[in-house]
């Protein structure tokens, strides 16, 4: 049944409420804890207990990081990176080319580099090289170091662990494990098939940073001290919320802990991202997700791999200062790159019909560096997983993204061993792949089949999720601030939106490219602003601006609009109805 009878909003979506028995569980908790019923609208949806409300407000590493020992392999690599670190043996790092990869890097980096010890970077050319290790610069690597770790990548790659030759391979993973391991000295992985999966929302630098903790361990109980961790929880922080991890548990606090950090602005490489990006506020996970790790993304996608990872390593503000010019001038260029395959791949898509269980779409020569974010467009286009493929020859070379509750990484390894395609891996949200041209239909229909098992398909893509209703007087800076408390906000742990029923418009205005400003009161006093970003490029900023007196129904986020030094509540506005009140 529609939340508030809206069926069709100006959107084109239909308005889906909490459950009955949701709403009654964020009732009691309001009634038991004396907390605000919006807050608790938002704990309930969560799944947090009402004994454990308060606590889940201010969550703790202490009370959440796991014990890594948990992990299989975590003591014995550990151990080989402690001795590696201790001898000033030859150390290479081999890093995935994305966000995840550049921070796991870099945690590895900045940790030998507090013991006075260096280390080869080495991260592979996404069109020359593809995703992983290869045995041909594993072999190299292996001629030439001790030790060589694997960084969010490795745990499919028994070839190339086994080129090489006279170096021991330590992998510190987070993606999907086979039914066999590569015969690398330890593979840690919270994703492997002997794992029992408590862990496998972390992402590989959450893998990386326990494993540092065991380190540490270890030095400790050997009469040493180990590197200060607690300084590197902006790169975890960053990584976790870029590579989509599920924002619970762990994480949650990684993520946390991580943005008090980064606040101190102590990390040249990310405060040159972020004078650049001109984010002049305190870094918030929106601002992991979509300012800050676009950038870090852009070198992996269309320029020089290792970019990322250099950046987030970087001690020199001015080197920093340069590689972050760069990177934003690729990500300008991504974007363009990006638009065009956009446009091409949605139409595909809507030919298709965006209703089925996949959403997918392939087209030559697309550029296997942004085929992952246009696949992310789709999937939120349509709200199913979705797959976008660049054919090059006789091959083609796709990435796919999915949504809460479809583990398409699983689907994608289960096509590979049936042979229909060529390589494929990933992780519950995310995954990659290899197909050959005339398999490529083949491919798709099974993997749809393998998806309609899970369920995909079933939610219907115009369905707007929605928290309660809420009263324009109540929405005060005090609130965001209390809901805060119960985020950050990301995958897994969507930020509350609210309805503000049956308001009067007061004025509307056209600012910036495409977006619109709108005021909006009850009629007894009480008054707030919203924005509603690209709204004239569709139905709901024309509908708006046009009100003509009606009164309407909005949805949206809440948040604090920072200008000259003064708050003020704002909201994000998503969608609108008219009200028939």
């Amino acid at each position: 049944m529609s939340f508030l009878g809206v069926e069709t909003s100006l959107t084109g979506r239909r308005w889906i409420g909490p459950a009955p028995d949701r709403a009654r569980a964020a009732e009691a908790m309001a009634q038991q804890t004396m907390l605000p019923p919006a807050l608790c609208q938002t704990l309930a949806r969560l799944g947090v207990a009402n004994e454990a409300a308060l606590a889940y407000l201010e969550p703790t590493l202490r009370d959440l990081l796991p014990d890594p020992r948990s992990l299989r392999d975590m003591e014995a690599a550990a151990a080989r990176l402690v001795r590696a670190a201790g001898a000033r043996e030859r150390i290479a790092i081999f890093a995935d080319y994305d966000v995840d990869g550049g921070a796991s890097a870099a945690l590895l980096l900045d940790w030998l580099h507090q013991q006075g010890q260096q280390a080869t970077l080495y991260v592979p050319d996404r069109i020359d090289e593809g995703y992983g290790p290869n045995d041909a610069a594993m072999a190299e690597l292996a001629a030439r170091h001790d030790l060589i770790v694997c960084v969010d990548c490795g745990t499919l790659s028994h070839g190339p662990v086994a080129a090489a030759k006279g170096a021991d391979v330590i992998i510190l993973d987070h993606h999907l494990g086979g039914e066999t391991l590569p015969a690398a000295l330890a593979v840690v992985n919270p994703n492997r098939q002997d794992e029992n999966g408590d862990l496998g929302h972390l992402c590989a630098a959450g893998v990386v940073f326990l494993a540092l903790v065991e380190a540490g361990r270890q030095m400790r109980e050997a009469g040493g001290n180990g590197p200060d961790l607690m300084s590197m929880l902006d790169l975890v922080a960053l990584a976790t919320v870029a590579d989509v991890a599920p924002l619970r548990g762990v994480n949650r606090a990684l993520v946390r802990q991580g943005l008090r950090v980064m606040a101190q602005r102590g990390r040249p490489g990310l405060v040159a991202l972020s004078d650049i990006a001109r984010l002049d506020t305190a870094p918030t996970a929106y601002h992991l997700g979509f300012v800050l790790g676009p950038r870090v993304n852009a070198g992996g996608r269309i320029g020089r791999a290792d970019l990322g990872a250099r950046l987030l390593s970087c001690r020199n503000p001015v080197e920093a200062q340069a590689m972050a010019e760069r990177l934003d001038q690729l990500n300008t260029e991504r974007r363009e790159i990006e638009g065009e395959v956009r446009a091409a791949a949605l139409a595909q898509a809507e030919a298709r019909g965006l209703d089925a269980p996949l959403v997918w779409a392939a087209g030559e020569g697309w550029h296997p560096g942004v085929v992952g974010i246009v696949a992310s467009r789709l999937k939120e286009q349509a709200n199913r997983p979705a797959i976008v493929i660049g054919l090059d020859g006789d091959e083609g070379k796709g990435s796919g993204r999915s949504v809460s509750g479809i583990d398409l990484g699983a689907a994608i390894q289960r096509l590979a061993a049936e042979g229909l395609l060529i390589k494929g891996g990933g992780h519950k949200m995310a995954a990659g792949l290899t197909v050959a041209r005339d398999r490529l239909d083949a491919a798709m229909a099974r993997l749809t089949e393998l998806l309609a098992r899970q369920g995909a398909g079933q939610g219907g893509p115009a369905d707007l999720a929605l928290d309660g209703i809420l009263m324009p007087g109540a929405a005060t800076i005090e609130l965001i601030d209390q809901i805060a408390a119960a985020g950050p906000f990301g995958a897994g742990a969507p930020a509350p939106r609210f309805v503000f029923p049956d308001v009067q418009i007061g004025f509307v205005k056209e600012v910036g490219t495409g977006h619109l400003k709108v005021g909006f009161g009850d009629g007894l006093g009480a008054r707030l602003d919203a924005i509603a970003f690209g709204a004239m490029d569709g139905p709901l900023g024309p509908s708006l601006r046009d009100h003509g007196g009606r009164r309407f129904h909005l949805a949206g986020r809440l948040e604090i609009n920072e200008w000259s030094g003064r708050r003020s509540v704002q909201l994000r506005l998503d969608d609108a109805a008219p009200s028939h009140g």
